[in-house]
């Protein structure tokens, strides 16, 4: 009983300090001290942090860093080359100012699809949106819902081939790769694609109605570091994404399925080659896509060395604070208390493990704030446990994967979590303005979604 309350009292002080603003990078730690010593286990407190936690986070890093690195340093390029403003202005032109949501929501969609960050997306994004609710007489903050929707939703957990590290994750735990569930993703995404537009376009008349329009608002502009001064054509812009995406396809459907790895394995004893070619997939499709963006407009970089240096010092602070994460879900995962909480999350639904993963991961990255967060802590602790389930009730381990990643992409964003925070800065609004929004299209839409594809899945297995 002790101990599990010493878990809750430390979930709660996490997410409490976190929602303050303090760095995850201290409090993960300070917080699984905390429990352990709550616990009434004082003594073990340092054997466990240099133990447990350290081996966790270092595990974490050996799997995923890669993905990190080579996400961040494409983002941005991206935004530097100008071919992320050069998608954002092609699809504007083409839609309209009278289509301002639905053009903010395609840009984002588009660029995190394949392959640039959500922080860069919304840096880039931002000052057109802007000006494009302006002209259209959309209030301003709907922007937040908007880059939200096309950002932090489908394009992360539900379309299949997303090189987002959240749909990696699972990859090594469920021996599946970045396009599980390829049918059920796309209708996933049609669900939270079509309900956010619907409740955005609904609240944009809505205010229409009553005669607001985009408002007075003393924002300062911003002015992304680096930016090519060069015209960059759309058509070359979308070379690198359809090479981010095209090649991860490619790799895994006829590549590597014709590869004989027998020689490999033989010289790799404890390499877990079907894990391992989902993440191999994305980092040769993400390097290739790097290479082609950076070949595309050698002569025309501004500072090419410095674009690269601010891509690989950005993906570091992502990375370490996942780490920590895991880090703490593994000391907790020591703990008698835990025991308890586990045992009720499995027993949830006996018939239906896909019910009670959506629980735990959605619930974990609610707690994190971090969709990526929630999904590596739950995993290496519960991943296991969850493909035994599925193979006894005969579950198709990509319909397990496609479900963690979609319920992870549920409470990821309360209040306090780090995206929502950073994109509110990024548009110079709060929580008051545009939290109501941010939230529907990324947490209750994103919910119902996941029970629609578990539903599906449940009554017609993968596909």
């Amino acid at each position: 009983m002790f101990s599990t309350i010493a878990i809750i009292i430390s979930l709660f002080l996490l997410m409490y300090f976190a929602y303050r603003g303090y760095s995850v990078l201290i409090l993960a730690p300070l917080m699984a001290t905390l429990a352990v010593a709550l616990s009434g286990d004082i003594l073990s407190s340092l054997p466990i942090y240099t133990t447990v936690f350290m081996k966790a986070l270092s595990g974490f890093l050996l799997k995923f860093f890669p993905i990190f690195l080579l996400g961040a340093v494409f983002g941005q390029l991206m935004a530097d080359s100008g071919a992320a403003t050069a998608i954002a202005r092609t699809v504007v032109s083409k839609l309209g100012a009278n289509k301002a949501i639905l053009a903010v929501v395609l840009v984002c969609a588009i660029l995190t699809y394949g392959g640039v960050s959500l922080f860069v997306v919304a840096f880039a994004i931002y000052p057109i949106a802007k000006d494009l609710f302006k002209a259209a007489g959309v209030p301003k903050r709907l922007i937040p819902g908007a880059i939200a929707l096309g950002s932090f939703t489908f394009t992360m957990t539900a379309l299949p081939g997303t090189p987002a590290i959240q749909n990696a994750i699972p990859i090594p735990y469920y021996g599946t790769n970045a396009f599980a569930a390829p049918i059920l993703g796309i209708i996933g995404s049609l669900v939270m694609f079509g309900l956010g537009m619907l409740w955005l376009q609904r609240r944009a008349h809505s205010a229409k109605t009553v005669g607001e329009g985009y408002g007075i608002h003393e924002d300062d502009e911003l002015h992304a570091d680096n930016l090519d001064p060069h015209h960059t054509s759309f058509m070359v812009a979308m070379i690198p994404l359809v090479l981010v995406i095209g090649i991860n396809a490619l790799l895994t459907y006829a590549v590597f399925p014709s590869m004989d790895f027998s020689a490999l394995q033989a010289q790799f004893k404890d390499l877990d080659i079907k894990g391992a070619l989902g993440l191999w997939s994305i980092i040769i499709a993400l390097v290739t896509a790097i290479i082609a963006l950076i070949v595309l407009r050698l002569g025309k970089w501004t500072n090419l060395q410095h674009s690269l240096n601010k891509g690989t010092y950005s993906s570091m602070l992502p990375i370490f604070n996942t780490g920590s994460e895991v880090g703490y879900g593994a000391v907790i995962a020591t703990l008698a208390g835990f025991a308890v909480l586990r045992d009720s999350v499995l027993n949830l639904s006996p018939s239906n493990p896909l019910i009670s993963e959506a629980v735990a991961m959605t619930t974990l990255a609610g707690i994190t704030g971090s969709s990526s967060g929630g999904l590596s802590i739950a995993l290496p602790i519960l991943g296991k446990e969850y493909l035994a389930q599925a193979v006894a009730h005969g579950i198709d381990p990509e319909l397990l994967h496609r479900v963690a990643v979609m319920a992870a992409g549920g409470l990821d964003t309360l209040p306090h979590s780090g995206a929502v925070i950073t994109l509110f800065a990024i548009c110079h609004l709060t929580h008051k303005q545009s939290y109501k929004d941010v939230a529907m299209v990324t947490m209750a839409i994103p919910l119902i979604a996941v029970t629609v594809v578990i539903a599906l899945g449940t009554m017609l297995g993968s596909f």
